[in-house]
């Protein structure tokens, strides 16, 4: 059977990860399991870990009815732009379907689905922005500062990043060695630490821009970037100093 979300996904799939060079030869693989993972009913269960509520739709013709109500889509998640980048880079690891979304599925019930959820949760997105806010203030305060003088609010650049995870952001060899700390830890909390690394990283060129425009093109590409070495550097070698 068809559902409206089943659009949603296709056209998702379609205009990020299939129309990206390293994931469009999974397409069809990516469809096929997200329209699975819409009407997968045992993801409800990722609700009682959050404030959050399913989405409910009334039955036809029972409009203003609250009893005539149903969870819509059946696995209470509506996709957003760039959902399928979840999925594409676990593609690379397995051949078989059924493995992928098992992993798939894992990976976003313990940790993606805090991403896009507004909750107070630790590992909740306004808690992973506000860390990121909260270390480059702290550990490049200057950069920071110019940033916002010049119009260009650090967390605006960096949003994308977290909420994605840096799918579709990094290589893909280096996103699974991201992800592979992410499953590790246990935690979300290294996204706004590798988001703060890489302003670190790149603050000779952020310092001079003047305007907006000119940090977007400083920051617009970092699928260059080897995520390992910058952590440590930013870790160990304390490329995070006060200055």
């Amino acid at each position: 059977y068809e559902l409206l979300v089943d659009k949603l996904f296709l056209q998702d799939v379609r205009l990020t990860a299939g129309n990206n060079e390293a994931y469009f030869v999974f397409e069809d693989l990516m469809v096929q399991l997200l329209l699975c993972f819409s009407r997968d009913t045992r993801l409800l269960e990722h609700f009682q870990q959050t404030t959050a509520l399913p989405p409910r739709a009334y039955l036809r013709g029972n409009v203003g009815e609250a009893e005539k109500t149903v969870i819509y889509p059946p696995n209470g998640i509506i996709p957003f732009h760039g959902f399928s980048f979840y999925l594409a880079p676990l593609c690379f690891i397995w051949s078989e379907p059924v493995t992928v979304y098992l992993v798939f599925k894992e990976l976003y019930t313990r940790f993606f689905f805090r991403l896009h959820c507004l909750s107070s949760h630790p590992q909740g997105i306004l808690s992973l922005c506000l860390q990121f806010e909260t270390l480059l203030q702290t550990y490049q305060p200057q950069l920071f500062y110019h940033l916002r003088e010049m119009g260009s609010h650090p967390l605006k650049h960096a949003f994308n990043w977290i909420m994605h995870a840096f799918a579709g952001y990094l290589e893909t060899s280096q996103l699974l060695l991201l992800w592979d700390r992410i499953i590790g830890y246990n935690s979300l909390e290294i996204l706004p630490v590798l988001s703060v690394a890489i302003f670190a990283f790149r603050r000779n060129n952020l310092m001079e821009i003047t305007n907006p425009s000119e940090a977007e093109a400083v920051l617009a590409d970092v699928s260059s970037l080897k995520v390992i070495p910058l952590l440590q550097y930013c870790l160990y070698a304390r490329i995070l100093h006060p200055v």
